[in-house]
């Protein structure tokens, strides 16, 4: 029985090597969609080191390449790359190659979710939340004032407060202090008087309450799988009713319907419900692998 060749991920310890680490990751070769399947299938079944480890670094890349798009908060490249690849190593553990997508799709849900983590708990002082809504409000408020001509380091007017508010599905008030601690530039001290007047304007931190129950941290399991079924919901938009019966029946009920019985309900053979049935799954595979590629990069900051 021949040794099995041992596969070790680069070291990236700090800004100095990244270069170094970006050009060494490169030589991992990228996976046939065959190869990734049967990796994944040795691992899932067998636990198999090895197998894992070709899956992590074929993907390395897509960690940095995410990585790239969060450079806008200030914090180091590399420590976003390595937030990110424990994120990949939780997403192959996870994966399940039967269900038809490829690792990146599935993975990069994991990268980001771990890389947004990492960067709420370097900017917060406080606990400024993890939920999806206020992840959505941190990650995307930079933009959004952009879009409205807002100045950087000033308090948001009361009509783009609003429209902000109302875009991302959140109370005005959360914007109102999500914003103030961003001006803050991370993690100042929260004692520092507002505009330097000490009589006046009161400290950052008379601003910064939050009377709801405190988070240890935010449930990946459930956060990626509120995701997957929005990206399902949307995907089956590009089913006819026919096609989106018919596959319901068959593959998202508890008690999936026979060939037999939806070919009575149509008027047609079980061979054609079976055709039915193939071709809407595989619509369905290809909408969800596009929606997926949509929202792959964070949005610049």
């Amino acid at each position: 029985m021949s040794e099995k060749k041992s596969l070790t991920v680069p070291a990236l310890s700090g800004e100095q090597s990244l270069n170094r680490y970006l050009s060494e990751i490169k030589k991992f070769p990228i996976l046939t969609a065959e190869q990734e399947y049967m990796l994944a299938k040795r691992y899932a079944e067998h636990e198999d080191p090895e197998a894992a480890a070709q899956l992590v670094t074929s993907h390395l890349r897509l960690v940095s390449k995410i990585a790239m798009g969060y450079r806008g908060y200030g914090l180091p490249v590399s420590d976003l790359i390595s937030e990110g690849n424990v994120g990949l190593m939780q997403g192959v553990k996870k994966f399940e190659p039967d269900r038809g997508f490829r690792l990146a799709t599935y993975a990069m849900w994991w990268i980001k979710a771990s890389m947004q983590e990492f960067i709420l708990r370097s900017w917060s002082l406080v606990k400024m939340g993890t939920t999806a809504a206020q992840k959505k409000l941190f990650f995307n408020l930079r933009r959004m004032k952009k879009q409205l001509e807002a100045y950087e380091d000033s308090d948001l007017h009361p009509d783009d407060v609003t429209k902000i508010a109302t875009d991302l599905g959140v109370p005005e008030q959360e914007v109102i202090n999500m914003n103030r601690r961003m001006m803050m530039g991370g993690d100042s001290s929260l004692n520092v008087s507002m505009r330097g007047d000490e009589d006046g304007a009161g400290q950052w931190q008379d601003w910064l309450t939050d009377d709801r129950p405190l988070q240890d941290k935010t449930v990946a399991d459930a956060e990626e799988a509120e995701v997957r079924h929005a990206m399902l919901l949307e995907a089956m938009d590009s089913l006819n009713d026919r096609e989106k019966h018919i596959l319901t029946e068959r593959r998202l009920t508890e008690n999936p319907q026979t060939l037999e019985e939806l070919s009575k309900v149509y008027d047609v053979s079980r061979e054609r419900i079976r055709q039915i049935e193939v071709r809407a799954f595989e619509k369905l595979q290809k909408a969800m692998q596009r929606i997926a590629g949509d929202r792959l990069m964070p949005t610049a900051a």
